[in-house]
């Protein structure tokens, strides 16, 4: 998309030069030799965060860190009694790559702020703009820390979890954040992230903007195979216990059912992500394998299918083989999280305003959006990315199309300030 056709297909008062400079600036803050690698806990995740807090105030923002360790910038209301408009996203990044991942989000909520200033508009409700502390997992193993803590949904026990002599108690104080306050809020009306695709769904398409009606849930799935240890030269084939043949028709078997699933016209995704064989020697006949699978489901009831059909292959596979497999063993099991109705159909209005090509879509990564959704009204934003790259060095999405996005974002923003008071 050309600049020109961007102005005239957008609500101008989003500015394309302001959101590349916000973009390279925080690129410049990442590891020497790691781009794009800022992440939380780190130095450079703190000289993010005082980037963004001067960013935040050239913005008309006030920066607060809450306890959880989300940093906040508050435009207040006309009447802050009606509570608060939230987005944002999240700055840190996973190593290597991210350059656009959670920090397009977090530019698109402070172009929000500048774009209402510019247009002298001030709304009813109050605007925040919060970068959520540790989206990705972090160095303590754990993921979404502060939209977690924002919704009253971080477990206790995660405080006393370490990285080398660092408690996370100690590194959400070191933050700015408070561990052992409530952090929970009941003053948020709605919550919108934008977020680049992560997938190529939109590029493929030529489409500018997903609205994405849910985010999949993640179940993790451990199965263990148990053989025998024999000879691998002696042992005649008709005779032995394999553990890792009858692994890999698991694994070809996950792959199966996924691709059944991924058929019905939601999202579901399959895969076998982790695999561990001992002895794990030349000579040996494989006696143990251990597989992980992580399987996403827009809909629930795809992955209570997958599930059952899946302990039913892994029966069949050992009674066939010979081993001992199984049960399927659920390590993790979150449901999915549908986008808001009312919050989707604002989205799509704000989307033909600014005459942005769109469709609605599941997300089949996971976002601080699934916690913010326990709280209050919530939904996403997608705008394409680059051969649908991500969590990698070459991650890249244009300018022009975030802004496009974000023009979307600010039109449903100023749309649900009137909204909101209707539907109470």
């Amino acid at each position: 998309m050309t600049m020109q056709e961007l102005q005239k297909r957008s609500n101008w008062a989003v500015r394309v030069e302001r959101i590349a400079a916000d973009i390279d600036a925080l690129s410049e803050i990442t590891e020497p030799g790691r781009p794009w690698t800022r992440r939380a806990f780190t130095p450079k995740f703190l000289e993010g965060r005082k980037w963004l807090e001067q960013a935040l105030r050239a913005a008309g923002a006030t920066p607060r860190t809450d306890a959880a360790g989300n940093l906040i910038g508050v435009v207040p209301g006309k009447r802050p009694e009606l509570g608060s408009i939230v987005v944002g996203s999240h700055s840190d990044t996973v190593p290597d790559g991210g350059r656009f991942d959670g920090i397009a989000g977090v530019v698109a909520g402070l172009e929000v702020a500048r774009a209402l200033r510019d247009q002298a508009i001030m709304l009813d409700h109050t605007l925040e703009i919060v970068d959520f502390l540790a989206e990705e997992v972090s160095i303590f193993g754990v993921s979404c820390i502060g939209s977690r803590g924002m919704s009253g949904t971080r477990p206790a026990e995660w405080l006393t979890r370490t990285s080398g002599e660092l408690a996370l108690e100690d590194g959400i104080s070191q933050v700015g954040g408070r561990p052992h306050e409530p952090a929970q809020r009941d003053d948020i009306k709605a919550f919108l992230e934008l977020h680049i695709e992560q997938g190529p769904v939109l590029e493929a398409q030529k489409l500018d903007i997903g609205v994405v009606t849910a985010i999949a849930g993640i179940t993790r799935i451990e199965i263990v195979v148990e053989g025998r240890a024999d000879h691998a030269g002696t042992t005649p084939m008709s005779a032995r216990k394999d553990a890792l043949t009858a692994a890999a028709r698991i694994v070809l078997g996950v792959e199966e059912l996924g691709r059944a699933l991924a058929q019905g016209g939601h999202h579901f995704a399959a895969t076998v992500g982790e695999f561990e064989m001992t002895p794990n020697a030349a000579n040996v006949v494989p006696a143990q394998v251990r597989l992980l699978i992580d399987a996403r489901a827009e809909r629930r009831e795809d992955m209570e299918r997958f599930i059952a059909d899946l302990q039913s292959a892994v029966s069949a596979i050992a009674a066939t083989t010979g081993v001992v497999a199984g049960p399927a063993h659920i390590i993790s099991d979150n449901h999915p999280t549908p986008g808001d109705p009312e919050l989707l159909d604002v989205l799509d209005a704000a989307c033909e305003s600014a005459g942005a090509r769109h469709r609605r879509m599941a997300s089949g990564a996971g976002h601080d959006t699934a916690w913010m959704a326990r709280i209050t009204k919530a939904a996403m934003i997608f705008v394409p990315c680059v051969e649908g790259r991500s969590h990698a060095p070459d991650e890249f999405a244009t300018n022009q199309d975030i802004a496009l996005g974000t023009a979307v974002l600010l039109d449903a923003v100023v749309a649900l300030d009137r909204k909101l008071q209707e539907i109470g």
